[in-house]
């Protein structure tokens, strides 16, 4: 055994494909075999998780807008964000804004298409 901690981050769920977690991006093999993994092996998930992620996966956040809480960094198809899923638009704020939930992202998008007369993609 190795004390090199797993990669979970609590928010286990599988993508759509049932490839692996859209949480801590692991395949189910890695899930599975993680106990087993030498510390070589884990160096190696973590290695392949790090040099995919521009930024830590599912981080804790609050909404800006609502106050909500919901993870950041994870839930997307591709195992990244969910937001990157949505197209881009104009920055939220002048003033350098964080995260907004889905929710209010949704709405914000919505919104930005709407004020151009275009009709939102999702």
């Amino acid at each position: 055994m190795s004390d090199i901690p797993s990669p979970c981050v609590k928010l286990c769920q599988l993508d759509d494909a049932r490839a692996f977690c859209t949480g801590c991006r692991r395949t189910l093999d890695e899930i599975a075999q993680w106990s087993k993994y030498s510390a070589a092996q884990k160096r190696a998930v973590w290695a392949r998780l790090e040099s995919e992620s521009p930024t830590p996966v599912g981080r804790a956040k609050r909404c800006e807008r609502c106050d909500a809480e919901f993870a950041c960094g994870s839930g997307g198809r591709d195992g990244r964000c969910w937001c990157n899923e949505l197209p881009q638009v104009l920055p939220l704020a002048a003033d350098g804004g964080d995260c907004l939930c889905p929710n209010c992202l949704a709405d914000h998008l919505r919104r930005e298409y709407e004020k151009r007369d275009l009709t939102p993609p999702f």
